[in-house]
This record gives C-alpha cells, sequence and structure tokens, in this order.
C-alpha cells in the first residue's frame, strides 16, 4: 500500500478542507437535531397554549359542567387526544386518571409553563395555566404524548444527517478536483524544473497565479543572472585575449630580439606592459560584478561617506560636498561591490578633474540617482557624447588607458540604469549615475550614454 505523504501540499489541503467540512458538516447536524426538536416543542406548547385558552373560556361561560371538561369523556380529550387536569379551589379532576397522581404535584405552581414529564418510557408535554374568576382560583394542565413526534423527529433527522453525508462526499470530491486544478501550476513548474536540469528547455514558462508568480519571475531572474555571467565571463576572455595578443607579441618580440633595448624601447615595452596591466584589471573589475539578483543590500548612505573619505584623502587638495535624502538606516538592494565601483569610478572622475570643489547629491525614491559635478574645465558640448566611446580618451596628457567609463557604463546597464552627462552649474561636468530598484524600468531621460566609455585621463 502506497504511504502518504502527509508533507505534500495535496495531502494538507485535502485533510485541512475535507476536516473542515466534517467539522461543519457534524456541527449542522447536531445543532439541525437540537432546533428542530425545540421548534416542534414551541409548535405544541402554543397549540396546548391555545386548547387551554379555549377550555378556560367555556369553564368561565359554563361553570356548571365542571368537572366535565376534564372528564374522560369530554369532547376535547376525545377528539385532540389531549390529556386535562383541572384543579378548581379543592376540587380536581383529570380526564385521564392513571397520570394524575403524576401530574398532580405540577397543580402547586403559581406560574405559567411548558414542562416536559416522564412516565414509564413515555413523554408528555405539559401546559400549566393558573386562573381566577367569580372568586374561584385553580389550575389547568394540558398534556400531549410527544413520543410520536419525538419518533418521527429522530427519522427525520437521521435522513437529513444522511442527505449531509452524501453531501460531504460531494463536497470532498470537489475538493480533490479544485486542489487537482490548484496545484496544475505547481505539477508544471515540476516538470519544467525537470526538463530544465536536463537541457530540454531555458525557461519557465508556466500560467500561474499570482501566489506563484513571483517565484516563476525570480527563477527566471536569476537564470538570467546566471546566464549573463556565462556571457560576460566569456566575452571578458574573449575581450582579454585579443587585447592583450597584440601587446604581448610585441614586447615578446623585443624581448626575444638581439638589439639592445635602449631607453625609447624601454619606454614602448612598458607601455605595452601598462596597456596589458589596465585591460587585466578592467576585466578584473567585470567578473567581480554581481547583479541586481546578488541577494544583497547596503546603506548606501554610509557607503558613498565612506568613498568621500577616501577620496578626500587622495585629493587633500579637492573639497568633497555631499547632500543625500538617504537615511542612514535605509538599505537598498544592491550588491556592495558593484556599487563601490559605479560610485567610486564617477568620484574619481571628479576628483581628478576638479579645480577645487566637487558636490555630490544622492537621492532615493523609485530609483537610486547619484550626482556628481566639478568645477573643472568641463567638456564641450559637441564632445558629451564621445564620453561613451571605449579607450577615448579627451586630454592625452594626462595618465590613464581610456577604460573607465566602459566599465561605469557596463555595470549600470547591467543593473537596467543609465548615466547621463551633461555642463554642470559649476562650470565642469556633471553625471548622473540612475540604478532603477524594485523592478522599475520606466522614465529614462534623454541624453542617456551608453556602451562603451572612456575616463578623461
Amino acid at each position: 500500500m502506497r504511504r502518504i505523504d502527509l508533507k505534500s501540499l495535496r495531502v494538507r489541503l485535502l485533510l485541512s478542507l475535507g476536516g473542515g467540512a466534517l467539522v461543519v458538516m457534524g456541527l449542522t447536524w447536531v445543532l439541525h437535531g437540537i432546533l428542530l426538536r425545540e421548534t416542534a416543542r414551541d409548535f405544541l406548547g402554543d397549540r396546548l397554549r391555545q386548547e387551554a385558552e379555549y377550555t378556560l373560556s367555556q369553564l368561565k361561560e359554563s361553570p356548571a359542567q365542571y368537572p366535565t371538561q376534564a372528564a374522560p369523556s369530554s369532547l376535547a380529550s376525545q377528539v385532540f387526544h389531549h390529556l386535562y387536569v383541572l384543579r378548581l379551589d379543592a376540587q380536581v379532576s383529570s380526564s385521564h386518571p392513571a397520570w394524575l397522581v403524576t401530574l398532580e404535584p405540577l397543580l402547586d405552581g403559581t406560574d405559567e409553563a411548558l414542562i416536559d414529564v416522564h412516565r414509564q418510557g413515555s413523554h408528555l408535554l405539559v401546559y400549566r395555566r393558573p386562573f381566577a374568576f367569580q372568586g374561584h382560583s385553580g389550575v389547568l394542565l394540558v398534556g400531549e404524548a410527544f413520543d410520536s413526534v419525538e419518533q418521527g423527529l429522530a427519522e427525520l433527522h437521521w435522513w437529513i444527517g444522511a442527505i449531509a453525508g452524501l453531501v460531504l462526499v460531494a463536497l470532498i470530491a470537489l475538493n480533490l478536483l479544485a486542489v487537482r486544478a490548484a496545484l496544475k501550476p505547481i505539477v508544471q513548474l515540476q516538470r519544467q524544473l525537470r526538463d530544465l536540469r536536463a537541457g530540454r528547455r531555458t525557461r519557465i514558462q508556466v500560467a500561474a497565479p499570482s501566489e506563484i508568480a513571483p517565484l516563476i519571475t525570480q527563477l527566471n531572474r536569476f537564470m538570467d543572472a546566471q546566464d549573463s555571467r556565462l556571457a560576460r565571463s566569456r566575452h571578458a576572455v574573449a575581450d582579454l585575449s585579443h587585447a592583450i595578443k597584440t601587446p604581448l607579441a610585441a614586447v615578446m618580440q623585443v624581448m626575444r630580439g638581439r638589439r639592445p633595448i635602449d631607453e625609447t624601447r624601454r619606454g614602448k615595452v612598458l607601455e605595452r606592459l601598462s596597456d596589458i596591466q589596465a585591460q587585466l584589471e578592467a576585466q578584473l573589475r567585470r567578473a567581480r560584478l554581481a547583479g541586481p539578483d546578488a541577494g544583497q543590500s547596503l546603506s548606501v548612505h554610509e557607503e558613498v561617506e565612506r568613498l568621500l573619505e577616501m577620496f578626500r584623502g587622495l585629493y587633500p587638495d579637492k573639497r568633497f560636498a555631499l547632500n543625500s535624502n538617504v537615511d542612514a538606516s535605509t538599505c537598498i538592494a544592491i550588491e556592495r561591490q558593484d556599487f563601490m565601483e559605479m560610485a567610486g569610478i564617477v568620484l574619481d572622475n571628479a576628483g581628478k578633474w576638479a579645480r577645487r570643489d566637487v558636490r555630490v547629491a544622492l537621492d532615493l525614491d523609485a530609483r537610486l540617482t547619484l550626482r556628481v559635478e566639478d568645477d573643472g574645465e568641463g567638456v564641450d558640448d559637441s564632445q558629451l557624447s564621445g564620453l561613451g566611446q571605449r579607450g577615448r580618451r579627451l586630454d592625452e596628457q594626462r595618465s590613464g588607458n581610456g577604460l573607465g567609463l566602459s566599465i561605469l557604463l557596463q555595470l549600470v546597464d547591467h543593473y537596467r540604469g543609465e548615466v547621463v552627462f551633461r555642463r554642470a552649474t559649476l562650470g565642469g561636468l556633471e553625471v548622473v549615475m540612475t540604478l532603477v530598484l524594485n523592478g522599475d524600468e520606466g522614465g529614462v531621460e534623454q541624453g542617456t550614454a551608453r556602451g562603451d566609455g572612456s575616463l578623461r585621463k
């Protein structure tokens, strides 16, 4: 026999729904029996009350007929099969003398009441009605057998129970169908995961409900990130191989040649080696990119403060000022090394080119925006678009390899963000870096620089 897996979601749902339906049906059935009996009791009690009022009205109209009102041969006793016990002053009469011993103690009560009386397996429902007229006082008891009514009620109650049982079976069957239909996306997800692991598909595509859709979206994003990292690694290896092949061959040719290495040739060799080193550093930076789905977070305000402290030490003659609307306790979902790399490139560029002041603004809403402007010489409007080209340097007098902004733009693009270059109010260059948070991909400004770019070095 197959063992029931209690950890199965299907089994748990069926047990919960089936158990809940069973409890509800059971309670409903019990309450039905109680309410059915009480309803019948109230109905008979009301009928006995009306009969008592009628008997008393007859008695008041013809007091000479007492005690014939409660005699066994009375019309009411024979037609309605009711039991009558009447006490008027000190006289007591009964339509069923055999019940007189049992019912006589009830005559001592002074309040109107509906009483259950049991005698030798019989159940009698008795209505007691005290009265007074023409200086006389008395008590009238009107009773009716409740056994046959209870027997009919019990039969009806069990029929209702049988119907409830059939309804319960139908509910369990419907629950089984509903659970199977509701869990169909999970079954499809399991099947597609097996196909994904076997290489028969590349992405998960399931028409899932809103509770499961975020899980599928995150799984697909994770696979996109994995593919992106694999593609980035392969491209990095290919780019690195292509970039260092020529300078490495030139260095090897010089080293293998028999010509003496003078200062000129030594400088060229060092330049080639510097290019190789720059390419290695650039590719290592790309390889360290974790991406937006790394599952890490940081306090962006604190990290920017740390970077500013570091650049104040690197450029002691420059003033770095921060204006931030981000609380220090606010954390955002971004990998720390990625953010430090992107912000560090922008701040290093501003510190290198500023004459005296560097202003930094940090804003956070649906996106994270870092604005950095300097009071340097700036860039002509005609050359702003050139800041996005790989290996291009706008000033050959400064040292550099033209890879800084290329790395920045690749990092920002991986976060579905943008970088905008424009003239700063201080006279230099303003760099606006925006990173998308919470999957928000709308509202892209014009003038965005994408692709490969170079730092002004």
